[in-house]
């Protein structure tokens, strides 16, 4: 073996662990003799190193001072004693008597009772705890921040060795938790449907290969350089004009400028330097200790200011290696699957592609606007997923499934094999579906049902007549608004909704006015910060403050609908008098756009969304205000049981099958039939066989769906008895009696006994 370099000092041990990693050793003799190094330019009597296994247990794979046959003998859970501590918070731990510690937990196997001091550090990669790197000594002695700096590098070090899997090897407890394993991960699901590809990463990560640096002040100067560049980009960007002072881009950008300026941020990357990496792995260093601070951060703030440091540092990692950011035209071949923290609805379209098979992100909810194009497009989608992307390689295969909201990354074939079965059975029940579509929706008892569908793109249309849907039930107007990085001018809209009219062929179209602010922020509309974003300043609330611009998309459907039936819906409706407040805006509108030579619709509707509890107390007077109405389900759901839909820990608690809801839903209908008015349903419910099955039941006869769900749907109803189901499920919403089965439960015994397909 190479005699080790005499002397201390993160430098010189940096060069001691490049000579031990380019030596041709076996793994355990490789970490053995780095343990050893490490002690001694630590002047530490114990170095151990624990290494995270996939059972989530930290196992001993070395150690140079406590007893040689503890090592793969020793293990502690996550958070169990000062190791399972620092892998826990990914935080160092610095000791001058660890055993007075309250998370101290002494292992008598490991001989480790007389050592006092202690010195930990978590082993990173990509912001990911693979591990824990210690230090001990029997004085009690406080280690110096420039010692706990030498750990945490050497640490990075041993990061990617650990990430090669050459260790997996050694345990015969358990596989090392590395970047080649097949890994599960569970999040929410965003959009129906299930696609098999291969990562491609939203915003690659620059791959560090080099760490050790041979001239310190040539990677200084490296650093500085591109450091400079990446300031001058962003102040030619900011001061160029062509970011709106007003744009929520610029924000951030302001955000990237005061970081990239940030003493404390440059200083902690010439630091890394100074110990011996290279440019690139002081920038990768110094982002892990932001990616593992942001991973414990409860603060949603101070999270995405951590993740602004992040996604500056890939950039400063592109303009050192020279790399630009990735394009969504430069494809990969065959399928793939876009993976992101988070993206924009806009930056989805970007990728115009039939091999785009699935979405995995790490933050979406199943409100956001992303996950609503994904719906409207076809597209599995699977968010909620933290920590996904620093697992995720370019090019890792990955399977989406967006009906159970899970994601299997690196699967083993026969997980594969399980899924390719299932798509190939999904394709078969949608050939099935394709064959009942020129049959008329009626139930086996005769009662007609309407099934419309959602929309919001031209892109959608087609869809209208593959799905055998009666028409549109819902086109929602603010997705062209919102993968717009400008205000649509009125010709944009009216070009929009006259090609919606014209693809629907005389068929229904039901167009719902902007239903942005609040969690649907645009960035060139005002935006304020609110507490409760869903009950705040949006949809009809904000169109009535900003009456310009809902005279703007009132002008653009007269005009689109010339000659026409024009049905208008109005969101977010809370009082009776915001719908006679439009109803005068379209008049007014009507008799200038009359004056102005213009053809009117030959039939105008106005209808409200009823999603506000407070109509259920205004049914009487709102139903003869109005020429229609449409139950918005998702809203009145969530604020009915006061249950946030976003909210992962609520989903299960309650269902909107419940007693409560479908009480509340059957009043409605109730109130409908008295006054005679229009009533159809839009929502989540209304897309599922077994609670489309319960909405027919109380009485609803027009449901509006995603395109695949109406196929699923229609075969449910031409099985389905709805008078005797009506029977059955009126009583029982109705009845007190705990012990009686709940209403799932009595839909799903009703379908299997009649055989009903659900």
């Amino acid at each position: 073996m190479e005699q080790a370099i005499a002397g201390s000092g993160p430098d010189r041990l940096l060069r001691r662990l490049r000579a031990v990693m380019a030596g041709s050793y076996e793994a355990q003799e490789r970490l053995d003799t780095i343990v050893g190094d490490i002690a001694e330019s630590m002047v530490a009597e114990v170095c151990s190193v624990y290494v995270l296994r996939a059972d989530s247990m930290l196992e001993l794979y070395a150690s140079h001072g406590l007893k040689t046959e503890s090592v793969h003998v020793s293990s502690l859970r996550v958070g169990q004693g000062l190791v399972g501590t620092i892998a826990a918070s990914a935080r160092y731990l610095s000791l001058d008597d660890a055993q007075k510690h309250p998370a101290f937990q002494y292992l008598p196997e490991t001989g480790e009772e007389p050592f006092n001091s202690f010195l930990g550090v978590p082993i990173l990669r990509a912001g990911r705890v693979l591990g824990v790197l210690v230090v001990q000594n029997q004085e009690r002695r406080k280690f110096t921040a420039a010692e706990v700096e030498a750990m945490a590098t050497t640490a990075m070090v041993l990061g990617e060795l650990i990430a090669t899997g050459e260790l997996d090897s050694l345990s015969g407890k358990g596989s090392v938790l590395d970047l080649s394993k097949a890994m599960q991960s569970e999040g929410i699901a965003l959009s129906d449907g299930i696609g098999l590809g291969h990562v491609l990463l939203h915003e690659p990560r620059v791959v560090v290969t080099n760490l050790f640096n041979e001239d310190p002040e040539t990677e200084l100067k490296r650093l500085r350089e591109a450091l400079l560049k990446l300031q001058v980009s962003l102040d030619v960007l900011l001061q160029s004009g062509s970011v709106p002072a007003d744009n929520e881009s610029r924000e951030v950008l302001e955000a990237y400028r005061m970081f990239a300026h940030d003493r404390g941020w440059n200083r902690r990357m010439e630091d890394a330097i100074h110990s011996g990496l290279t440019a690139e792995a002081a920038v990768e260093k110094v982002q892990n200790d932001n990616r593992a601070r942001m991973m414990r951060q409860p603060d949603p703030y101070l999270r995405d200011r951590l993740h602004d440091f992040d996604d500056l540092a890939n950039r400063l990692l592109r303009e050192l290696v020279g790399k630009s950011s990735a394009s969504a035209k430069d494809l990969p071949r065959g399928d793939f699957i876009v993976v992101a923290r988070n993206m924009g609805a806009a930056e989805l379209l970007d990728y115009n592609s039939s091999r785009l098979r699935g979405i995995v992100l790490e933050e979406a909810a199943p409100n956001s606007h992303v996950a609503i194009v994904a719906r409207a497009l076809g597209i599995p989608a699977v968010g909620q997923l933290p920590g996904f992307v620093s697992n995720a390689e370019q090019g890792n295969a990955v399977i989406v499934d967006g009906d159970e909201g899970i994601v299997s990354l690196r699967p083993p074939g026969d997980v594969e094999g399980s899924y390719i079965e299932k798509v190939k059975f999904r394709a078969g029940r949608q050939k099935k579906f394709r064959k009942l579509l020129d049959l008329p929706s009626l139930t086996r008892d005769g009662v007609e049902v309407e099934l419309l569908m959602n929309a919001g793109l031209v892109m959608d249309m087609p869809q209208l007549e593959l799905s055998g849907a009666a028409g549109i039930g819902l086109f929602r107007t603010e997705l062209q608004f919102m993968i717009s990085a400008t205000l649509p001018r009125a010709s944009e809209q009216e070009v929009l909704y006259r090609n919606v009219l014209d693809s629907a062929d005389g068929k229904p179209v039901t167009f719902r006015t902007l239903d942005v602010g609040g969690d649907k922020v645009v960035p060139f509309l005002e935006t304020i910060t609110e507490e409760n974003p869903a009950l705040g300043w949006r949809a009809i609330r904000l169109s009535l403050d900003r009456p310009a611009l809902m005279r703007t998309q009132i002008r653009a459907l007269l005009r689109a609908s010339m000659g026409r039936k024009l049905r208008i819906m109005l969101p977010m409706v809370t009082e009776v008098r915001e719908v006679e407040t439009v109803r005068q805006l379209i008049k007014r509108e009507v008799e200038l756009q009359t004056r102005f030579g213009h053809e009117m619709p030959r039939k105008l509707e106005l209808g409200a969304m009823v999603e506000v509890p407070s109509l259920m107390w205004q049914l009487d007077e709102l139903l003869p205000a109005v020429d229609f109405i449409s139950v918005g389900s998702n809203d009145l759901y969530q604020f009915v049981m006061a249950s946030d839909r976003g909210n992962a820990r609520l989903a299960n608690r309650f269902s909107p099958l419940g007693k409560p809801f479908l009480r509340v839903l059957r009043d409605i209908c109730v109130k409908a039939r008295e006054h005679n008015t229009s009533l159809t349903l839009c929502g989540e419910i209304a897309g599922r066989p077994l609670s489309a099955m319960a909405l027919l039941a109380i009485g609803y006869r027009s449901l509006s769906m995603s395109p695949a769900a109406i196929g699923p749907v229609k075969a449910m109803l031409l099985s389905l008895n709805v008078g005797l189901l009506s029977q059955t499920l009126l009583s029982a919403l109705d009845g007190q009696n705990a012990d009686e089965m709940t209403i799932p439960e009595l839909l799903t015994d009703f379908a299997d006994r009649h055989g009903i397909p659900y």
